[in-house]
């Protein structure tokens, strides 16, 4: 490969990946398990996953890990989830911050036990002046409850006479939604065949590039994230505009 084209390849790799891990219920009852088991195997994913993406030169992932509306599921699966979230931060923590990633959360925390808030606490902390690359866990995270977070503090700056209504853009309503220090994602992927966003991101996936996949997340491997790369390595990013003005 050449020099040149080796500049190529590596301008169309996305910087920021954000992924909607879907299919883990699906995956275990198609082989007779329990769901508990369907979202181990898919939490037993994203070791692997992380490293790959960290070897292509993705700087931050970004993963749908429970949203807002996940409450609403049966109280055992909850448990179960809260469960293995706390496992996989107490399991991969330490390793992740050897390997130089910073974590991060966004969402809502006061619906976790004390214990979980502790840990989260704990892992941002000690990761926190990692710089070369990011891993986001969004958890009782929801897109609509990010802007309406948003627009409450924009709206206590004007109460205290410290904004004005007028002065309020996108570009200051953007500075502060969930990420907003960290690149837009540029890729989104969705697995399990559904094609929807699911109030993930709302306001920062606007520009991104959507892949969807039919395999369930515990089946999306390294090759499904190179086929998800290789994809959008093909798309033509004209963020409304246009390259050629006269066509």
């Amino acid at each position: 490969m050449s020099e040149a084209n080796k500049g190529d390849v590596a301008a169309a790799v996305p910087r920021h990946v954000a992924i909607i891990m879907d299919g883990n219920n699906r995956w275990a009852k198609q082989r007779g398990l329990k769901s508990s088991e369907g979202h181990r195997a898919g939490v037993e994913v994203i070791r692997g996953l992380l490293r790959h993406t960290r070897e292509r030169g993705i700087e931050v992932v970004t993963l749908f890990a429970f949203s807002s509306e996940n409450w609403g599921r049966p109280s055992i699966e909850v448990k179960a989830l809260m469960r293995l979230f706390s496992h996989y931060l107490d399991s991969e923590t330490k390793q992740l911050h050897e390997d130089g990633v910073r974590i991060r959360f966004i969402g809502r925390r006061d619906q976790f036990s004390s214990a979980l808030q502790k840990q989260i606490h704990y892992s941002e902390q000690l990761t926190r002046f990692n710089k070369q690359n990011t891993l986001v866990l969004a958890v009782d995270y929801g897109g609509q409850w990010d802007i309406a977070e948003a627009a409450k503090k924009l709206a206590v700056q004007v109460k205290a006479g410290n904004l004005e209504p007028d002065d309020i853009d996108a570009e200051l309503l953007g500075r502060h939604v969930a990420l907003a220090d960290l690149p837009l994602p540029d890729l989104c992927i969705r697995t399990a065949g559904e094609q929807r966003v699911s109030n993930f991101l709302l306001w920062q996936l606007a520009y991104s590039e959507f892949y969807f996949c039919d395999c369930y997340w515990p089946d999306f491997d390294e090759q499904q994230m190179d086929l998800a790369l290789a994809a959008f390595a093909n798309r033509d990013r004209r963020f409304g505009g246009r390259k050629d003005s006269s066509t």
